[in-house]
């Protein structure tokens, strides 16, 4: 296939990355990895540090779901980074610390594709000329920095030596929905990303037309999969690290302040957290708590670099809660226990306020494509938090439930990235650089 590939497409998401090549028979193939325990085209969007002599700079590196077995068997010797996509258009963010290392975002980037590209064997050993790029159209933050997140990309995909376009992720979404229609139809894209959900809303011409799909109006917004699961995190699992607790200062007893759990939101962020200083403050605000042993779970959880599990067992709490009303979460692991029953209700209402601005979002951008929701032929739902109930049902108070369809969830990004990539022209499917279609 790689000798043959016209266009390669890279769906470079928060929580999963997928490549996709496109041949000169104007199909796309998803790039498969032979990944330990979990064969498949899903690479974890994850990094892995750990010490080694024999390494080059004395410092090995792992990526994907290569990266995780690796910190599993030894978190404690180990830098383990998840989501660092999410930083991108953050000004806040200069370097992440990786022993005595200071690595730049595009220095992460340059490591996560060299591994991509070499767990993929053949397949991505000669890249075709042209390369199709996903982006949100909205990136993660509170106030992203777009241009700063273009440079960033830049920086990062120039180690590909290729040539490279950036379109919107939802519209990858939708050129590949287009190859499921064989009439014209005007079609919505809802994407729901780890960091980002994101809509475009698409025309799309019968097959065979010279110009099969046009771009009507995008728009997104940084609240999607992480954000859910931090929800669980907060409300079910911060209670019992001190989160609303008090600790005593100058005689006076005070709520503990929020700030120490700041970091358990930003998956980039909180196996940062395991260094001398903010464990020095941690072991002093514990001295100082009215429940010790709470603190003392947080240290077992930030000592133990327990942030990986921990979030790993959210997020099967959250899939199971898409399936079940009723979902029992368990997680005992190096001093921290959590037993709970959840139900549905409970995490919906959790949720309750990201969907609200979600819902707005999708009327932004029906509304910048001049159109209203009668007018919408097909909604497509992707990525993994568009199998939550409640997100699904966003759409089925807008659209009738036939006018609604899944599937492909975690690859159809990338395989509609590398078919945009065979098209003569792509200038017309590009993203700008700027925030016109973010809100």
């Amino acid at each position: 296939m790689t000798s043959l590939a016209r266009s390669a497409g890279i769906d470079f998401g928060t929580t999963n990355s997928v490549v996709a090549l496109g041949g000169v028979d104007g199909e796309a193939t998803v790039v498969g990895y032979p990944a330990p325990g979990n064969s498949g085209s899903i690479f974890r969007s994850a990094l892995c540090f750990w010490e080694d002599d024999a390494a080059a700079g004395g410092v090995a590196k792992e990526a994907g779901p290569w990266a995780i077995a690796e910190f599993l068997e030894f978190p404690k010797g180990s830098r383990f980074l998840q989501s660092f996509k999410s930083v991108a258009a953050s000004k806040a963010f200069e370097h992440a610390t990786i022993f005595e290392k200071r690595l730049r975002f595009e220095e992460l980037g340059h490591v996560f594709l060299d591994r991509l590209r070499a767990h993929a064997a053949d397949a991505l050993k000669d890249l075709p000329s042209r390369v199709v790029v996903g982006r949100p159209v909205r990136y993660a933050g509170q106030r992203p920095d777009s241009a700063l997140a273009r440079q960033r990309y830049d920086l990062m995909f120039a180690a590909l030596e290729r040539e490279v376009h950036y379109v919107y992720e939802p519209l990858g979404a939708a050129f590949s929905f287009a190859a499921r229609l064989d009439e014209p139809a005007t079609l919505l894209v809802a994407d729901f990303g780890g960091g980002t959900s994101d809509f475009s809303v698409v025309r799309i011409e019968a097959p065979g037309a010279a110009r099969r799909c046009t771009p009507l109006g995008s728009a997104g917004i940084g609240i999607a999969g992480d954000r859910f699961d931090y929800r669980i995190m907060d409300k079910l699992i911060l209670p019992m690290l001190g989160k609303g607790g008090t600790y005593t200062s100058m005689g006076k007893v005070l709520e503990i302040p929020a700030g120490h759990f700041a970091d358990f939101g930003d998956w980039a962020r909180l196996a940062l957290m395991h260094n001398r200083r903010t464990l020095a403050e941690l072991e002093k605000l514990k001295r100082a708590a009215g429940d010790p042993a709470a603190i003392g779970r947080m240290i077992a959880v930030v000592e133990n670099e327990l942030g990986y599990p921990l979030y790993d067992a959210v997020g099967r709490l959250k899939r199971a809660l898409s399936t079940d009303e009723h979902a029992h979460f368990h997680f005992d692991s190096a001093g921290v226990q959590v037993e709970a029953d959840v139900s549905r209700a409970d995490f919906e209402s959790w949720i309750a306020p990201d969907l609200a601005r979600i819902a707005t979002t999708v009327d932004v951008a029906l509304d910048r494509a001049g159109i209203r929701a009668n007018a919408i032929d097909h909604v497509f739902l992707t990525g993994g938090s568009s199998l939550i109930p409640a997100v699904r049902r966003l759409f089925e108070a807008r659209f009738p439930t036939s006018h609604i369809a899944s599937g492909d969830e975690l690859t159809s990004i990338a395989h509609g990235l590398a078919l945009i990539g065979q098209q003569d022209s792509i200038a017309e499917w590009t993203a700008s650089n700027d925030e016109a279609e973010q809100v």
